[in-house]
């Protein structure tokens, strides 16, 4: 691989495709992210991902740098383009100094075989009604936080989901199971918006994505609206889950909820972050909510667990005391997550060494 000479993240680019891998902490002997592929992804998005997976290591209280893997391939060329990288990463992956798994783009099935952070874990090889135990415990750890933010019960508590892959259906089953209501859903497709006084259940919704996909929206007997319809739905909270820096100042502008929760990576550009928290909106910080998949595979409390039922109780725990911290900090929870990160980061990194900000888009 060819290593660059920039100043910044240092960046590995891959010899027999197209990507990269930017590690955040150069220093760090050993480097954590996920491995994302999309026909559009560019350098500077993976630099900011590989930037929010420092933060996100750090409030876990892990010496672990943050690291992502960018590939990008048209869908025709995926098969192929993964192959490459199996043969690339194999050897980092075996010396033990980079640590990867799925991310957008990717699953599971992509890794088999391959040396995984969670293979000494038990919890990282299970999985529960066919769905992998990671990528279950994200969705969980999205709704603990959540019910943190909350300060209490989910139960009839509105919910509005920017996405529904596979990340947002694990956190629209969790959702459910705790009695939240998803009143509003957005796909590439466009959004759907439930009645006043009316939600969409989880089945329905989950059943119409296996069938449509990213059309599940046009089976949900309301008007299809465009996507952007889901940042103004009201809602007692908001979770964004798609690219990073989708809540700029202008759709900041437009937020109904009272909490935004975010699963996407660094959702919030400065500006639009600074909008939520001059309106009153407790903005919480995506490298804390989406921090279930590293609990899931590098917390002890949750990785040495015996079951995922143990896993998720763990969860509640460790992601509630986070998010109760966050808020205690008189600038909000986005702040007082950044507090707490670099608080950590500084007992194990020079000054020189250490990142010169949050993953703001």
């Amino acid at each position: 691989m060819a290593v660059s000479t920039t100043l910044g993240p240092r960046i590995e680019r891959f010899e027999t495709l197209d990507g990269s891998i930017v590690y955040d902490v150069e220093v760090a002997p050993c480097s954590g992210g996920g491995t994302r592929l999309a026909p559009d992804l560019d350098e500077a998005e993976v630099c900011l991902l590989a930037r929010a997976m420092t933060y996100k290591l750090a409030v876990l209280e892990l010496p672990i740098g943050g690291a992502k893997i960018g590939l990008r391939c048209a869908p025709r060329e995926r098969a192929e383009t993964l192959e490459r990288f199996r043969r690339e990463i194999a050897e980092r992956l075996e010396q033990g100094t980079l640590m990867t798994g799925p991310d957008l783009g990717t699953t599971e099935a992509d890794f088999a075989g391959l040396p995984r952070p969670g293979e000494r874990a038990g919890v990282a090889a299970l999985s529960v009604g066919g769905v992998p135990a990671e990528e279950l415990l994200t969705g969980c750890g999205v709704v603990s936080a959540i019910e943190a933010a909350l300060g209490g019960t989910l139960r009839h508590r509105a919910v509005a989901l920017e996405g529904f892959g596979k990340m947002g259906a694990s956190i629209a089953r969790e959702l459910a199971a705790r009695g939240g209501r998803i009143v509003a859903v957005s796909t590439l497709a466009g959004c759907a918006v439930a009645e006043p006084g009316t939600h969409f259940p989880v089945e329905r919704l989950l059943a119409a994505r296996e069938r449509l996909g990213d059309g599940l929206i046009g089976a949900l007997g309301v008007e299809v609206r465009r996507p952007e319809a889901v940042w103004s739905a009201a809602c007692d909270v908001l979770v964004p889950g798609a690219r990073p820096g989708a809540l700029d100042e202008h759709r900041a502008q437009r937020v109904r909820a009272d909490i935004v929760v975010p699963v996407a990576n660094a959702p919030y550009t400065a500006a639009g972050l600074e909008v939520l928290c001059a309106r009153g909106i407790d903005a919480h910080a995506d490298f804390v909510a989406s921090a279930g998949g590293a609990m899931a595979y590098l917390s002890p409390r949750i990785a040495g667990a015996r079951d995922v039922e143990e896993a998720r109780t763990a969860m509640d725990g460790l992601m509630g005391a986070i998010v109760r911290e966050a808020l205690e900090h008189h600038d909000g929870p986005y702040a007082g997550a950044v507090a707490r990160a670099e608080r950590f980061l500084r007992t194990w990194l020079a000054p020189t060494e250490r990142p010169d900000g949050p993953p703001l888009a």
